[in-house]
């Protein structure tokens, strides 16, 4: 049996990787843990529990934490073999971090063969490190490159997410009513700011999404329904309504088994009267739609999107129309992109009825193609390194300081501008303050407050009592986003 640590540096809600890595580990008879360092020493954890794989799943900016926090763990350990494994998507497109000081693996693509595959071997005691999907560092400087495996591609065939895990460590998100899903991987799309191209880089040959059954989803939401307070359930993935076969059969049994409302994401173009009665007939009371900017040579060129400023206000006048609520994504201060092109997206919001507005400040993520054109072009301020972990804060392109002030104020006040288009007079002269730690405080709280205010009430509302508000507000300060 291997015992192996998960680190997270803070749980925001349920890491759907980790669960569903523990639960193929537990399945395979391992020892898993998982260490919260926002609640916990993981230092002190891994001096107890001594495990023999450390495990990190990593997104771009967060690298250097967990590089520093991994040394200082094998510090600690020095007188036991442990492994320290890196996965996610930032390795599986950057798998040179291996390099790196106290690497000892990089996991490319999916997890789940390839970490019970490791765990099984070093069990064994004769661990070989040619295991597909794994980049392994042997002795100081060669490294084995090993081939990825095939997708799974039946997903029902996985054991239920390991839940437990994050509810029975993480008070907040166990006592959340609201609890997160994923009924689908993948995505036949090719956004320009996504990792989604470069993804079937790696899998050249496989299909462009797979469903779980519709049955599994039934038996993992009735699962955590049954033993968790459990009043919305959200589904975080790109493919939910893009097979009607699917949707139907999803809608028919989730209403009559589950009886829930839940949020899921949809694309403007594929927003139909059938669809949307499907959404509602299932339970659907919120969902999400990218419209990332009004600009439609932005749109469609830049970010290759493929869809037209009129169905994007049609899409949202039919989900109005059947009384589901309307949430958006939006992205400012694009490369290229103006101050008035921001501020139309925000007209195009109230046009398209969304009740509330996502407003990110773009990343040039590397990996991305438009992270490429970003840095190819010099547009970017400094390197793919200086990118953080979040995406509202600053903006790295180069462009007149004013206007990039302006661009990053904007974002604060954006939700406010579409909720009540009549603010926008009063938001031009507001962006115009400079940056500083006062007005950072005053435009933040702003924008915490209306957030909140607006996801409680409308977007997942909740039956509402003092120690939910208690709960949920403490934990959505302490978030990053």
């Amino acid at each position: 049996m291997a015992k192996v640590l998960w680190i997270e540096k803070q749980i925001d809600y349920e890491p759907q990787g980790i669960m569903s890595m523990s639960a193929v580990l537990k399945q395979a008879g391992h020892d898993v843990q998982l260490a919260i360092c926002t609640q916990e020493d993981p230092l002190d954890m891994a001096k107890k529990f001594q495990p023999d794989i450390l495990g990190y799943s990593v997104m771009t900016g967060s690298q250097h934490y967990y590089f520093k926090l991994n040394q200082a763990l094998k510090e600690v350990l020095p007188n036991k073999k442990v492994y320290s494994v890196f996965g996610g998507p930032h390795p599986t497109f950057f798998p040179e971090l291996i390099h790196q000081d106290g690497v000892d693996g990089v996991c490319i693509g999916e997890g789940e063969g390839a970490i019970v595959d490791m765990a099984n071997a070093i069990t064994n005691g004769g661990f070989e490190p040619n295991i597909p999907n794994w980049w392994f560092k042997v002795g100081d400087d060669e490294i084995v490159k090993n081939p990825v495996r095939p997708l799974i591609r039946d997903l029902g065939e996985l054991p239920r997410p390991d839940y437990a895990l994050i509810y029975e460590k993480h008070r907040p998100t166990r006592e959340s009513p609201i609890k997160h899903f994923m009924a689908s991987r993948g995505c036949p799309y090719n956004c320009t700011y996504c990792f989604n191209h470069s993804w079937y880089k790696i899998y050249k040959r496989e299909k462009r999404g797979y469903q779980y059954p519709v049955d599994y989803i039934i038996e993992t939401v009735r699962w955590v329904k049954e033993r968790y307070e459990l009043e919305q359930v959200i589904f975080l993935d790109d493919l939910f309504i893009v097979f009607p076969d699917w949707l139907a059969e999803f809608a028919e049994h989730f209403s009559k088994e589950i009886g829930l409302p839940f949020f899921c994401n949809v694309r403007a173009n594929l927003v139909t009267p059938k669809k949307v009665a499907l959404l509602k007939k299932g339970g659907a009371n919120t969902v999400s739609m990218g419209i990332e900017t009004s600009n439609d040579q932005l749109r469609n060129e830049l970010l290759k999107r493929r869809m037209s400023r009129e169905e994007i206000i049609e899409a949202g006048r039919l989900l109005h129309e059947a009384d589901i609520v309307l949430t958006s994504t939006n992205i400012l201060a694009l490369p290229t992109a103006t101050l008035e092109d921001d501020f139309d997206t925000m007209r195009l919001n109230s046009e398209a009825k969304v009740k509330y507005a996502h407003a990110f400040l773009f990343q040039p993520y590397p990996a991305t193609e438009l992270g490429e054109f970003t840095q190819k072009n010099g547009f970017m301020r400094g390197s793919f390194e200086d990118i953080g972990t979040i995406a509202w804060d600053s903006s790295i392109l180069i462009r007149d300081e004013h206007e990039k002030n302006q661009m990053e104020n904007l974002q604060r006040w954006f939700a406010l501008g579409v909720e009540y288009p009549w603010l926008e007079p009063l938001i031009q002269r507001l962006i115009n303050i400079p940056r500083n730690k006062f007005t950072d405080i005053i435009y933040w709280w702003i924008h915490k407050l209306w957030k909140g205010n607006i996801i409680a009430r409308r977007v997942h509302p909740i039956n509402i009592n003092l120690s939910v508000i208690w709960n949920n507000a403490r934990h959505f300060l302490e978030m990053d986003a």
